[in-house]
């Protein structure tokens, strides 16, 4: 609407206060801060109705795993699908703020919906059903491979730049790997690997979503520098055109994030859940393949992969050795079996996550 009230004031004229008034919504950065204060307004007026109403649906809430830390079965009965109040607020701030006409925000934000669908329908499985697990694994990675792959070959079509199937790679800036369409797998692999990644942190009250926000904020910056000629020569990183009008879309995903960690910290008034925590992890991964940072993005979300391999290191060990490397997987139990507070895991993830954000931007100007 304002695109289209700058241009019908372009075409009057005595309109020079008006346009002069309506001009700055053209900038990406005011816009940004909009979609912010959007998201947060929306799920903190809207937040309780939704909690009560996941409440009264759901009953007994989210099933807690009786192998997991017992001090979890405290938390019984906590409404789960929390992601349908971060993506309510990301899509209200996103259609409000962002250009309508820019298809980066269409495609990134057709794979965080079409992930949080994933994660809602797996979520309402294990709420109907009142077990721990959901539907099948292998058809749950299939169908967000789909996704991740339709989205990563509209991403190339997109960019007919020959770079568009390279690998860029941090502090060397004049080395690239060419994967010609492969690299449509390896993105839809990005986007997956990301999307699970972020699902595997969640499970802590607030443990996800902050690092998720951190490593938003930052993938704003990147996207907003990436998207700028002048910013991306002076940096020499890939300019892709267009992609900073994906830090609209960030700005928005931060103010939902800081509205649902408003009812998320502990005792947390609901949970996440796979609805929320696979749409995140999706979208981070999917700006990262538009923007060409995939391996900043492995620093900046240090904490998801570390959450990963954890899985992935307890579950070969166990098959090959019969023993367990941890305690407990993913490595925030292992460190709650070690005696560690949930706030002390908490807000100690909290750092790291600050810190690898910090090294992750490096690579922004160390090249």
């Amino acid at each position: 609407m304002f695109y289209w009230l700058i241009e019908l004031s372009n075409t009057f004229p005595g309109f020079g206060a008006v346009r002069t008034f309506l001009n700055v919504f053209r900038y990406i950065t005011f816009r940004t801060g909009g979609a912010v204060v959007t998201g947060a307004l929306f799920v903190f007026l809207f937040g309780p109705w939704i909690i009560d109403h996941l409440r009264i649906r759901q009953g007994k809430g989210q099933p807690i795993r009786t192998d997991g830390p017992q001090s979890h079965l405290a938390k019984k009965g906590t409404p789960t699908m929390g992601g349908l109040m971060i993506l309510s607020g990301l899509t209200v701030g996103t259609v409000l703020w962002a250009n309508p006409l820019n298809p980066y925000v269409w495609i990134v934000l057709a794979v965080t919906l079409g992930f949080g669908f994933v994660g809602f329908y797996d979520d309402y499985l294990k709420v109907t059903k009142q077990t721990t697990t959901g539907f099948g694994s292998k058809l749950r990675l299939l169908i967000e491979a789909i996704i991740a792959l339709v989205a990563c070959y509209a991403l190339v079509r997109l960019n007919r730049d020959p770079a568009s199937t390279a690998l860029t790679i941090p502090f060397l800036k004049d080395t690239v790997l060419h994967f010609g369409w492969f690299f449509v797998v390896f993105g839809a692999f990005v986007i997956v690997g990301s999307g699970n990644a972020v699902n595997l942190t969640d499970g802590l009250d607030g443990l996800a979503i902050v690092p998720v926000m951190i490593a938003t904020a930052s993938f704003a910056m990147i996207a907003y520098l990436a998207g700028n000629a002048v910013f991306a020569e002076y940096l020499q990183i890939k300019y892709v055109a267009g992609t900073g009008e994906l830090a609209v879309l960030c700005g928005a995903l931060l103010g939902a994030g800081l509205g649902f960690l408003w009812f998320n910290a502990p005792p947390a008034s609901i949970f996440m859940g796979d609805t929320g925590s696979l749409a995140l992890g999706g979208m981070l991964g999917a700006i990262a393949v538009a923007v060409k940072h995939e391996i900043v993005l492995a620093v900046i979300g240090g904490l998801f992969v570390l959450e990963a391999v954890s899985v992935i290191v307890q579950v070969v060990s166990f098959k090959l050795t019969g023993k367990r490397i941890f305690r407990m997987a993913p490595i925030h139990h292992h460190f709650e079996q070690l005696g560690w507070t949930e706030p002390q895991i908490v807000i100690r993830f909290w750092i790291i996550s600050v810190m690898l954000a910090l090294a992750g931007l490096s690579t922004l100007k160390l090249r």
